[in-house]
């Protein structure tokens, strides 16, 4: 599967986007809102054997994907779009963006291409996303691909010695496909 947007291509992965993937993960600020501090060579690789082997599956319910920046052909990230155990109708969508290209619009461009994908294609009723309360960037993503704050989680994940409320997102069919918010926030 591949998806083309304005400036990105999102394509399944490939045995050696790993050492892209481990470049971006061992950045510091990568890890800020993950429970881990430190990814090494066998975590990248083990991070994209996973998702290899799950574009094995079928009938396939996870499409992960890398985010190429098609002007250099550079791997900067991957999101992905995964149905819910037990449902057909509903999935959540995540992404990752290499640090270095934080704030240029790209994890909203490739989730957007996901959300829309997801509605279209995929028949979705719901999609819906989380993040760590305190992650105002990724907080930022989901209120511009239109997707609502349904919830607040308190205190529900627990990483690097202290406890972490989670925010979550949803979106509802009729309010993504074709709605004036779509077209409002210059979906195509």
């Amino acid at each position: 599967m591949e998806i083309t947007t304005e400036r990105l291509m999102l394509r399944k992965f490939l045995p050696d986007d790993w050492p892209a993937v481990l470049a971006y993960q061992q950045d510091a600020r990568y890890s800020e809102y993950y429970p881990w501090s430190a990814r090494t060579e066998s975590d990248a690789k083990e991070f994209v054997q996973w998702f290899l082997d799950k574009q094995a599956e079928s009938p396939r319910r996870r499409i992960q994907l890398t985010v190429i920046l098609r002007e250099t052909g550079l791997l900067i990230g991957n999101c992905g779009i995964r149905r819910k155990p037990d449902s057909d109708w509903e999935a959540d969508i995540g992404y990752e963006i290499a640090p270095d290209y934080w704030r240029r619009g790209y994890a909203t461009e490739a989730a957007a291409s996901l959300v829309e994908h997801g509605l279209t294609s995929m028949g979705l009723h719901r999609i819906s996303s989380w993040c760590i309360a305190e992650n105002g960037a990724s907080v930022s993503v989901l209120r511009k691909l239109g997707m609502r704050e349904e919830g607040r989680l308190q205190e529900n994940e627990f990483f690097k010695g202290r406890w972490r409320d989670t925010l979550v997102f949803g979106l509802l069919m009729e309010e993504g496909v074709g709605s004036t918010r779509r077209q409002n926030l210059g979906w195509r």
